[in-house]
């Protein structure tokens, strides 16, 4: 299956079928998506230690895979030499394949549900931006020079 699109700027992906419900996994993406990955990072992991909850569900199965996947997708950006600070959150997730098990009642239970769920990391904003610690020493620095 092809990804969603391709965006023009540098960019990181990892696809995954993993075996959780489609429904929290569009859910968990319309959340996180265009979201800094810094805070995907801490929204993934307050849900997976259950001290923040959407709508009250925690939906854990889905956060810990698709918290894997994103993690994946850092190394993947880290290997492509891309800023950290700068990486935006693309998620999708659409319904995958059903599974059917075999089944003595055959008609309880049969069906197995499968997400196919694609996360991207792309690089945003302005290359030459400066972190904010070093705005701040050069004010300092042009506030000392305008007083001398």
């Amino acid at each position: 299956m092809p990804y969603t699109f391709n965006p023009e700027e540098k960019h990181a992906k990892a696809y995954s079928t993993l075996p959780i419900s489609v429904k929290s996994a569009e859910l968990l993406c319309r959340v996180i998506r265009k979201k800094p990955l810094r805070r995907v990072k801490r929204l993934l992991s307050d849900l997976e230690s259950r001290r923040r909850s959407l709508g009250g569900k925690y939906h854990s199965n889905a956060v810990s895979n698709i918290k894997k996947l994103v993690e994946s997708c850092e190394k993947n950006a880290e290997f492509l030499g891309l800023d950290n600070e700068r990486l935006m959150v693309h998620a999708s997730a659409h319904e995958g394949m059903r599974i059917r098990r075999r089944r003595r009642k055959g008609k309880f239970g049969n069906r197995m549900k499968r997400a196919n769920i694609e996360v991207m990391l792309i690089e945003s904003g302005r290359s030459d931006r400066v972190p904010r610690e070093k705005l701040k020493k050069q004010m300092e620095a042009k506030k000392e020079d305008e007083k001398k």
